[in-house]
């Protein structure tokens, strides 16, 4: 009886162990199920984690392209060297064969591939190699050693629009400019390549290597025009040589819009090698930084301000006897003996300081004041780009009547390039302020525009009748006036001409100048404004008349066909002075004959091409303004 007593616990104890085990076994394979199947990729990418050494590659910055779309800063690959210590045991020879194709101390450069480190950077004696150097090292076969992809900038424009543009640093962030300012936006994030080791940094074999995709910076669509930009770059390159002037700057907007098309500054420098020059150059865009007294430039603002309040009209009569008195001061004209009889529309056209004196006193300071004012001096123009300044006025206390007077002829004042250019858009334009901006799209790397940017109307500052009046006046001073020089045929040019006296420590230097012209084509409907200005030109006579309008009439020219712009009629004649080239314009010589051209008693300088005896075509074409000493071709049949 207690024999199978015993007999039948052994049975439960064994029968209840079994099912424990079964349950266990149960508990062991579920957990193995969850672990490998259901957990699987979790698990693998935390071990995974613990196995990958990763290479990065440098992100590539979006591209900044022109209005059209030309590229003006892309980027070019530039590898980088990562050397891993651990998995070669031959450094000091590794190190040697790098060295004789990297150009680099060898001792220092096994010295930094045997850090105690699961990877080393070999910069920068490896950062940002060239593609045939990148080659030839491959064919090395070095254990350890990976190529990353690395980017920098690529300039196709050479040093064109740097200082506008700045530069990238070491790491390619932006550090000066478009660069800088926009750095985020263009700013792209590097791919990378995971290589999974063990501990010591021996691969893996049983685990294929990974790649992480990165993503392309956005790219920036400048306002500016390529083909226009070369132009004016050009002329100011050529006019600093000419003139052995320090420093020049030019501006190119459509005054319908804001929009700049061209910005320069010079002289230039290579992005590339910006620790080349000196920090005052590519930290300074002189069209937005630099600030001085405007001379007659700024004499616009004051006409179309007198013209506005009807205190003046242009037919109406002035005498200049060469100063005016104000409060015990006598401020001089230009021209000390004065203009004597003239009417303001020639006070315009000469330029006459008492003339435009009188037009500020007819103001008042308190109107005077308000329209300078809304014409958006004393304050940035809002364009966006960095390092713009805003220029100093007289406060209402300081304005009395000696300041009055200067500030209506464009001294004592001081203001950017880039306000000046702003107000004169909207004294032609009709009289609307706009905003200049430089940015015209945002897009991403697939072309989708992230942000688009339009013209930004501030204000209405003049009518449409006096910005009309203000357009013919200026269009007079170039075919009548001091601005003589940036007459061009057909093109109606309109403008100003500017000589500032440099203030140095609160006083005039005497014999230093900065000449300036502003210009705008057509004059009976803008679409161009340039303004240029020379700082300190030397070799020559110091007024903007002479130096700085004709270099305005050369890039109008050039770039007029740019934007579209072609002949108008109605244009003024311009009046001819001593000195000037003698012109006249080519006559309609087309279907006429060898023996009619000929017995009509035509003065000028023929010549034939062709055996036919009729012409057919012409070169000048008929009615263009030629030197008397320029040849006019024939073509017959």
């Amino acid at each position: 009886m207690l024999r199978n007593f015993i007999s039948l616990q052994s049975k439960k104890r064994l029968r209840a162990t079994f099912v424990i085990f079964v349950i266990l076994l149960a508990l062991v394979i579920g957990k193995l199920f969850h672990v490998q199947i259901i957990r699987h990729e979790l698990l693998k990418d935390r071990a995974e984690e613990n196995w990958d050494r990763e290479i990065p590659f440098g992100g590539m910055r979006g591209d900044i392209v022109d209005r059209n779309g030309s590229l003006i800063v892309g980027s070019r690959l530039a590898p980088t060297l990562y050397f891993m210590p651990s998995q070669n045991q031959e450094v000091t020879s590794a190190a040697t064969a790098l060295a004789s194709i990297l150009e680099v101390d060898a001792v220092k450069l096994a010295e930094k591939m045997s850090e105690k480190a699961y990877m080393v950077k070999l910069a920068p004696e490896g950062k940002n190699i060239t593609k045939e150097q990148a080659d030839e090292i491959a064919g090395l076969q070095i254990d350890g050693l990976y190529t990353g992809v690395d980017f920098v900038r690529n300039y196709p424009n050479g040093e064109l629009l740097s200082r506008l543009l700045g530069f990238t640093g070491y790491d390619n962030d932006g550090l000066a400019g478009i660069e800088y300012a926009y750095d985020q936006i263009l700013q792209g994030t590097g791919d990378k390549i995971r290589l999974y080791t063990d501990a010591k940094g021996i691969p893996l074999p049983h685990v294929d290597d990974g790649f992480k995709i990165g993503n392309k910076g956005a790219n920036i669509g400048l306002t500016i025009d390529i083909d226009m930009q070369k132009v004016v770059e050009r002329e100011l390159l050529q006019a600093i040589e000419k003139f052995d002037a320090t420093q020049a700057l030019a501006i190119v907007m459509n005054p319908k819009t804001g929009e700049l098309l061209s910005l320069a500054s010079a002289p230039t420098f290579d992005p590339s090698k910006y620790q080349d020059v000196d920090p005052s150059i590519y930290n300074r865009n002189l069209p937005v930084w630099m600030t001085f007294e405007p001379g007659s430039t700024f004499k616009i603002i004051t006409l179309a301000a007198g013209l506005e309040e009807k205190v003046v009209d242009l037919e109406q009569q002035f005498y200049d006897p060469g100063y005016v008195m104000v409060a015990n001061a006598r401020l001089r004209c230009w021209k000390r003996e004065g203009h004597k009889d003239q009417t303001f529309l020639e006070v315009v056209e000469n330029s006459c300081n008492p003339g435009f004196v009188e037009i500020g006193q007819r103001l008042g300071p308190k109107k005077l004041n308000e329209y300078i004012r809304d014409f958006g001096f004393g304050q940035t123009t809002g364009s966006g780009i960095a390092g713009e300044a805003k220029g100093i006025l007289f406060s209402e206390k300081n304005f009395g009547p000696v300041e009055q007077a200067t500030t209506a002829f464009g001294q004592g004042i001081s203001v950017t390039p880039i306000q000046q250019v702003q107000a004169v858009a909207a004294a032609i334009n009709g009289g609307y302020l706009y905003r200049p901006y430089i940015v015209k799209e945002i897009t991403d790397d697939k072309g989708k525009t992230l942000q688009s940017f339009t013209p930004d109307m501030q204000r209405r500052v003049i009518s449409k009748e006096t910005s009309e009046q203000v357009r013919e006046a200026l269009e007079s001073v170039v075919a009548n006036g001091s601005g003589g020089k940036a007459f061009v045929d057909g093109l109606r040019v309109g403008g100003k001409t500017g000589t500032a006296q440099k203030v140095v420590d609160g006083h005039y230097k005497d014999g230093d100048y900065i000449v300036s012209f502003i210009g705008f084509a057509p004059a009976d409907d803008p679409e161009l404004l340039v303004y240029i200005a020379i700082d300190s030109p030397k070799n020559s006579v110091q007024f903007g008349g002479v130096i700085a309008a004709p270099i305005v009439g050369r890039i109008m020219e050039e770039i007029a066909p740019l934007a579209g712009i072609t002949k108008r009629q109605g244009q003024i004649d311009k009046k001819y002075k001593w000195g000037d080239e003698m012109t006249q314009r080519v006559p309609d010589l087309i279907g006429m004959t060898k023996k009619d051209i000929t017995g009509s008693l035509y003065t000028y300088r023929l010549e034939w091409h062709g055996s036919g005896k009729q012409v057919k075509s012409q070169l000048p074409a008929a009615d263009t303004l030629i030197s008397v000493d320029d040849i006019i071709h024939l073509y017959t049949e």
